[in-house]
């Protein structure tokens, strides 16, 4: 069979399940093949808090006005190292648009990702957008905090329903090819499936 290499940048507020998603669609056969055991697959996440020698510090999402320089590094490297490793695949939890909206609503700076995604688009990378109805947010919290180890952080529900707003306005002015999953059902199962199905019928598992 051709070799599939489909790659993906889930990408949504908190309490969308991207990490799930992301997790579950590593090891799914419709898109990374069939596995009789587990190996290597990379999964990478622009919200590492990469930048900071402290827990939940800043990374290439959340970056401080000084750091503008080393995130705009880091993502012209990530962007050369898919380059040099087309023919893989390649899932992403937040990365590009993330940074967008945090960088736009915390400290006014619109940052064009348009050279970002010129470089992205011929490798085949698409994105996904999680998103759930504003009623549905409470009882999603409710069940992340019986596991957060910092559960502080999601207080405010409103800031995550507007962010959820700016980021669908970032992915409609995207470049890349792009679909919204809604997961206000809370069935990670039933939207693995759906970006499956959408990889398949637009040609995004192979390169």
């Amino acid at each position: 069979m051709p070799k599939l290499c489909p790659k993906i940048i889930l990408e949504g507020t908190r309490l969308t399940y991207k990490t799930d998603i992301a997790f579950a669609l590593n090891e799914h056969p419709r898109i990374v093949g069939p596995r009789k055991y587990r190996y290597h697959s990379p999964l990478i996440s622009a919200e590492w808090c990469a930048f900071t020698n402290f827990p939940w510090g800043r990374g290439l999402i959340n970056f401080a006005p000084e750091e503008e320089e080393m995130a705009l590094e880091t993502y012209r490297t990530w962007v050369r190292l898919f380059e040099l490793q087309r023919y893989y695949s390649w899932i992403i939890d937040r990365f590009h648009i993330s940074t967008q909206a945090y960088q736009w609503r915390n400290h006014g700076k619109q940052y064009d990702f348009r050279w970002l995604e010129d470089r992205l688009q011929p490798l085949g990378f698409r994105l996904v957008l999680c998103v759930r109805t504003p009623e549905s947010f409470e009882a999603a919290r409710a069940e992340r905090l019986k596991i957060s180890g910092n559960p502080s952080q999601y207080d405010n529900l409103h800031v995550f329903i507007e962010e959820q707003e700016l980021l669908r306005k970032l992915v409609a002015g995207s470049t890349l090819p792009a679909l919204i999953v809604d997961v206000s059902d809370n069935d990670v199962a039933s939207a693995v499936e759906k970006i499956a199905d959408w990889m398949e019928q637009t040609g995004g598992l192979y390169a």
